[in-house]
């Protein structure tokens, strides 16, 4: 069973693609069951339907493959709960020569365009249009059908997020400065602004923000001088507070004036424009943006990263924007006053470390996170994106600030100069284009799960917020963010993907052979502020307990990718030891479950080939920066952690079990062992960690390098082999957002500790026989002794 293939259809993985009947063989498989779902996954061959879906009247799952349909009486019924529903009017035709597209068998997977506009732009547009205008089974051809209704740009925005002249969202950006950068790192924030403003839609709602000691809101629709409305930095206000400074009034506010007899205050807001009208003066603030902190010797900046988010969020969520917007906070230094402080200014007193948090030392952590927690909900219910841009060679508090990054499904970078290419190329994906000029950014989105009434839905793990939302199919046991079967998502992209995870119910039992299904429907704001729904339905099989379909259907880099997240969460609630302890006691259960040995006989121990490497895949995984957090500050186990939860299974698995390829000159590159054994001095080695890029020289190749060889003629073979490695680095990098950091090193040089560290320690200090390896001085397990271990420890009755 090819599982990337099947990725490639329907957007998921399956930790098992066969599942066994009863609650407590389900237990037994000790890898929860769980699907990895990409809900916007790219394919060339998705259909784009411009009507609106048919939902079943009982459970709102929406018409799919697998329904049954009657096409005399015109009445489909749903698979899930087995309700009969009629096909309106629009379906009069359909027939079995004449199907709509989400009928077909072959599209498992299909988006619908349900954007409203006003009623005068109405005539050529989709608003009650039936599948019958234009496809079907026996009229369309695929490549008609992938590119009917082509939404149209809307512009001239007002304040408020609708477009004037009638009602339609625009995507609104506050951009939040940190006013206590130096002035070269300054001035590279400024340019990128200054990019990014060219590059937005001109009804694309701005507002610019910057902090120090002081929060400065800017009045971009006030053109005789710069005006700004202050807010101190100490003071924690609330979302009413920042309204009433500001002269906004809410909708709610404004309702209940009228109540009580008031005229209703007409309001000129000018601290969120469009583009259109506003370029001028919001390009002139941000060239005129400076630093006004004056720091006293031995202190750090007086720096309110907390309150400037807040009076950010306040001004959205006075101005009534819940259609999808961001919050892009950029600084260089964490906050050193009012709330969400991380640090005093007085430079004697070090940043919070890891060990300070085990020990309960970090002072302003606790009230600082459960200040942004708040932060995070408003954030949901305003569907609003924080986004965070660091640069510093110290911390900046992106520990405290993950909480509702991550929940509104949120940007980090952690860099060390606003003026590299990594800002610059992170800023710039961000903010690219698709082909018809719209915003490679989508909005606003939510996602419900539809099973079949012998499932259960347990929770999620990932960018994503549970909305409470409970029927039958929803368990009383909650694994993250649990209790519901809809979940919020501020923003997402083609790559974010999310761990739903599932149990079986107590008084149903499967019939074996029989299908089940789950639904994914996701609903969310396209580049052009348009509403999409992609619903993707996905059917397996109910087996028996020891039915052979359940060794064929475990896909181990799924089940590693899942007990990562699973692994990650627990290691935010408790010591990382005992969640070292809880890997190990399910991997030794694995083992036993799943190997075929004597008892008492370890050298009898066999995994197949379906298993063989998933105990592999947990060595390093003990052994990772998730769970491993020495020689990492707070702030990298807080990026490193969230980059996890939202990554897809191919690119968990590289932070997991980072990959080695070997370049010589006996071949084209080869994958190898991540061992300290293929460190070659006539070799070059590219290594892969997902965070980091290495391309690691030999010391022949790095001597032979020094003395210039490559440049000379007659050694043609050595400058391609140089050039080889440099050329796949570039690759990988300028595919992944943030960009990796890319290092070059020599063997035995001090940058080549990137390499060493997350190699397997096969040959140590305490090795007997080396034959002139490398040597790794580590007390570390090495990858054998820790197989010999859980061999042991499985075969025992």
């Amino acid at each position: 069973m090819d599982f990337v293939e099947l990725e490639a259809i329907e957007g998921l993985r399956w930790s098992w693609n066969a599942w066994p009947t009863t609650k407590n063989q389900v237990s037994s498989l000790v890898i929860p069951l769980s699907i990895m779902c990409t809900p916007l996954m790219q394919s060339t061959e998705l259909p784009i339907l411009t009507y609106d879906p048919l939902i079943c009247t009982r459970c709102a799952a929406v018409l799919n493959p697998y329904s049954r349909v009657d096409y005399q009486s015109r009445i489909w019924v749903c698979p899930f709960c087995y309700n009969r529903n009629p096909f309106p009017i629009s379906y009069s035709g359909i027939g079995e020569t004449n199907l709509p597209a989400e009928l077909f068998p072959t599209y498992n997977t299909v988006e619908y365009k349900i954007d409203k506009v006003d009623s005068k732009f109405r005539s050529n547009l989709h608003l009650g249009y039936g599948w019958s205008n234009g496809l079907s089974s026996s009229n369309v051809s695929l490549p008609s059908m992938m590119s009917v209704g082509t939404p149209r740009s809307i512009g001239g925005a007002g304040a408020g997020g609708e477009v004037r002249g009638f009602a339609g969202p625009v995507p609104v950006f506050v951009f939040v400065v940190d006013a206590c950068m130096v002035e070269e790192e300054l001035r590279a924030v400024k340019n990128e602004l200054l990019l990014v403003v060219e590059q937005l839609p001109e009804n694309a709602l701005v507002g610019l923000i910057t902090f120090d000691a002081m929060v400065r809101v800017y009045d971009l629709g006030f053109s005789d001088c710069s005006r700004v409305v202050v807010f101190h930095g100490g003071r924690e206000v609330s979302s009413e507070q920042t309204q009433q400074f500001l002269g906004i009034y809410s909708t709610k506010q404004q309702q209940q004036q009228q109540q009580l007899g008031k005229t209703p205050v007409i309001q000129k807001l000018g601290f969120l424009l469009p583009v259109s009208e506003c370029e001028f003066n919001i390009t002139t603030a941000i060239e005129e943006i400076c630093s006004l902190a004056v720091v006293m010797p031995g202190h750090r900046p007086q720096r309110c990263t907390g309150a400037a988010i807040s009076v950010a969020l306040g001004l959205l969520e006075g101005c009534s924007v819940n259609t999808g917007s961001r919050i892009m906070i950029f600084t260089s230094g964490p906050a050193t006053l009012g709330p969400g402080i991380v640090v005093d200014s007085d430079l004697s007193n070090a940043i919070r470390t890891h060990g300070d948090l085990i020990n309960g030392h970090a002072s302003y952590y606790t009230k600082s996170c459960s200040f942004y927690n708040q932060l995070s909900q408003r954030l949901s219910d305003a569907s609003v994106v924080l986004d965070l841009f660091a640069c510093s060679l110290d911390q900046v508090g992106a520990a405290e600030l993950k909480g509702p990054v991550e929940s509104s499904g949120g940007f980090m970078m952690l860099g060390e100069l606003f003026e590299s290419d990594q800002f610059r190329k992170c800023l710039r994906q961000i903010f690219s284009h698709d082909e018809e000029g719209n915003l490679k950014m989508y909005f606003d989105a939510t996602i419900e799960v539809v099973t079949t009434k012998d499932v259960k839905i347990c929770g999620a793990l990932g960018p994503c917020v549970s909305l409470r939302k409970k029927n039958s199919v929803v368990s009383d046991r909650e694994t993250g963010e649990g209790g519901t079967y809809k979940w919020k998502l501020g923003t997402l992209t083609n790559r974010t993907c999310i761990a739903f995870f599932f149990e079986l119910c107590d008084e149903q039992r499967a019939e074996p052979g029989s299908a089940f299904l789950v639904q994914f429907i996701t609903r969310y704001r396209h580049g052009n502020m348009g509403v999409r729904k992609r619903v993707t339905t996905a059917a397996r099989r109910w087996v028996e307990n020891k039915s052979p379909e359940i060794t064929a259907g475990f896909d181990q880099e799924t089940a590693a990718s899942v007990m990562a997240r699973l692994a990650i969460y627990r290691a935010e609630r408790c010591f990382a030891r005992d969640v070292i302890r809880w890997l190990d006691d399910d991997l030794i259960c694995f083992a036993s479950k799943f190997g075929d040995y004597i008892q008492e006989d370890p050298s009898s121990f066999r995994l197949s080939s379906n298993f063989s490497l998933y105990p592999q895949f947990m060595y390093y995984l003990r052994r990772s920066q998730f769970i491993d957090v020495f020689n990492c500050t707070p702030d990298e186990t807080a990026f490193f952690r969230l980059m996890l939860n939202r990554e897809g299974v191919v690119g968990s698995l590289i932070m997991i079990q980072p990959t080695l390829f070997q370049y010589s000159f006996d071949g084209p590159p080869v994958p190898v062992l991540l061992d300290v054994r293929s460190i070659f001095a006539d070799v070059i080695l590219l290594f892969d960690s997902y965070f980091h890029v290495v391309i690691h020289y030999g010391s022949k190749i790095a001597q032979w390098k020094k003395l210039g060889y490559h440049k000379d003629p007659n050694h043609e073979n050595l400058r391609k082999l140089l050039e080889a490695p440099e050329i796949d680095a570039q690759q990988v990098m300028v595919e992944r957002v943030p960009a990796p950091k890319l290092i070059k090193c020599d063997q035995h040089s001090s940058q080549a500790r990137f390499l060493l560290a997350k190699l397997n320690p096969s040959v140590t200090q305490n090795s007997t026989f080396v034959d002139g390896s490398e040597i790794i001085l580590t007390d570390d397990l090495s990858l054998q002794d820790f197989i010999d271990h859980l061999q042991a420890l499985a075969v025992k009755g």
